[in-house]
């Protein structure tokens, strides 16, 4: 079950109760929880971490030549082998950190030849040295340096380590090291400077009610590097995140970026390769572990129309998976469950039998900024050719239609959608007339039926009013903006700032939603 903080149906929330940036504490903000000693993992001080109100720091210091044998490791072999490193953390220091590559398409400019065949993630988890073949902004989706699908990562390089997108583990080497009571920081990748953007789609996320991640503002910096904004989230794997969102209890698997959403028959051995668990409170046998999963794929592969109808609630939050359908479609998510990438935690509760479907995977929310609608963004340029989410409809409003004081940005499309493409989830297989493969069985069949699919256009309309047109999105746009401004003007341009600031903008309106739909 959720917990207060992720209720899917809390009404009032829906309402308009939006706390923005600078005039009250935002629901994100861990409080209280505890940083650890870097040696022994015993509480040393009370810290925060997963909040808007500031630009934190990190510090990042290993050995140079453990970072060349992890990057020609990776060149080679697609391998993300664990380094260690020191990892400051708003000045508190941890030693003995795990650290590694986080992500696929994003890393295959380090390869040095991308065509070489070497498809990083090809690796799976073994001997507890984690691949990212299960991450879903990773290989499954194709990227754009190989003329597919951008993912909205950005460009990297190996000579600029403070631009990779990193996962840091403190607890990796260190039993108990924790920070704001998470082990693990996923620093990541966006194809923009200022990763508005997945900030501003996590926060509607929690606003909707909708299980998701939390994220902060970080000054980055590695082995004595200038500092560089990045976006850090934590992780639905780590134990906090499952005791914050599900009291600790229950299963937490993540659906594999290669994967799918069918039945593979009743042998847990089939499933490894598409499902991780990455959380099990009960530390069960792998049959048991993976039995939920099963039986949840038997079900909604195989259940009649009319058996869907009149039991899926025994197998799912119906009510929640409405929310997180309309919740991608109003961040304008290309990426999501039945996007590419196949991006999706799924969350087993033994009280009630139900899963619950995460969000996982923002960065190309409000058409991803540099990646799409349109033009080219600061780091990585427009949309590949032969796909992308500006094909299928994501028109943007009139200029009449924009929020008071927002300017239509350049760069967006002007061109209607294509006849027959309605920029509909069915007519394009992805939220917002996203029209770039991935097909979801659950998703299919949930919209198919004419009671859930009533269910989903309830909650689209109903989030739009108490998100959008309350104007309390803008007020959190407009607080980060701020935010950025007063923190890190030195590092990004203000004009960076309000130009991809104006972008989203755009957006955040229902006659936007509509403009897409």
């Amino acid at each position: 079950m959720l917990s207060d903080r992720m209720r899917t149906h809390n009404r009032v929330m829906r309402r308009g109760v939006w706390l923005s940036v600078g005039l009250l504490a935002t629901s994100l903000v861990v409080a209280g929880c505890s940083a650890t000693d870097s040696q022994t993992g015993d509480s040393s001080a009370s810290s925060t971490f997963f909040d808007m109100d500031e630009v934190h720091t990190i510090d990042i210091v290993y050995d140079e030549d453990d970072y060349q044998a992890m990057i020609d490791a990776y060149a080679e072999t697609g391998d993300k082998d664990w380094i260690t490193a020191t990892v400051t953390i708003d000045g508190e220091t941890f030693e003995d950190v795990g650290l590694r590559l986080k992500g696929n398409s994003s890393l295959r400019g380090l390869s040095g030849d991308q065509s070489s065949g070497a498809e990083p993630g090809d690796a799976g988890e073994e001997d507890g040295t984690e691949q990212d073949a299960d991450e879903g902004e990773d290989a499954g989706a194709g990227g754009a340096p190989d003329g597919g699908f951008d993912e909205g990562d950005g460009s990297v390089s190996a000579d600029d380590p403070a631009g990779l997108p990193w996962l840091i583990r403190l607890d990796k080497y260190v039993d108990g090291q924790e920070y704001a009571g998470r082990s693990d920081f996923v620093v990541r990748g966006n194809n923009s400077e200022t990763s508005l953007n997945e900030a501003v789609a996590l926060q509607v996320i929690e606003q909707a009610g909708v299980a998701g991640e939390q994220a902060a503002y970080t000054r980055l910096s590695v082995n004595g590097s200038d500092e560089q904004l990045r976006l850090v989230i934590d992780v639905p794997d780590d134990e906090g995140w499952n005791d914050d969102a599900f009291g600790g209890t229950g299963i937490t698997y993540k659906a594999d970026s290669d994967g799918d959403y069918s039945y593979r028959g009743d042998d847990s051995a089939d499933y490894l390769d598409v499902f991780d668990v990455k959380f099990d409170a009960d530390d069960l046998p792998e049959d048991q572990a993976y039995a939920p999963l099963i039986e949840f794929l038997d079900f909604i592969n195989n259940a009649s129309d009319e058996e869907l109808a009149s039991q899926l609630s025994d197998y799912l939050d119906v009510d929640s998976f409405a929310d997180y359908l309309a919740v991608q479609d109003l961040v304008a998510n290309s990426d999501d469950i039945d996007g590419p990438g196949n991006n999706s935690y799924l969350h087993y509760d033994p009280d009630t039998g139900l899963m619950t479907v995460v969000a996982w995977d923002q960065n190309l929310s409000y058409g991803g900024l540099g990646g799409a609608p349109g033009g080219g963004g600061p780091q990585q340029g427009g949309r590949p050719e032969g796909g992308g989410p500006s094909e299928g409809g994501m028109t943007p409003p009139e200029a009449e239609d924009l929020p008071d004081g927002a300017e239509q940005p350049d760069g967006l499309p002007t061109d209607a959608p294509a006849d027959g493409q309605e920029g509909d989830r069915d007519a394009q297989g992805g939220p917002g007339g996203a029209g770039m493969g991935g097909e979801n069985v659950l998703v299919t069949r949930f919209l198919e039926n004419e009671e859930f699919a009533a269910l989903y256009e309830s909650s689209l309309d109903e989030l739009s009013a108490a998100i959008y047109e309350s104007g309390d999105a803008q007020d959190y746009l407009d607080g980060l903006v701020e935010l950025l401004s007063d923190e890190a003007g030195d590092l990004v341009e203000s004009a960076t700032i309000e130009s991809e600031a104006d972008s989203i903008a755009a957006m955040l309106s229902a006659d936007a939603v509509t403009a897409r739909d």
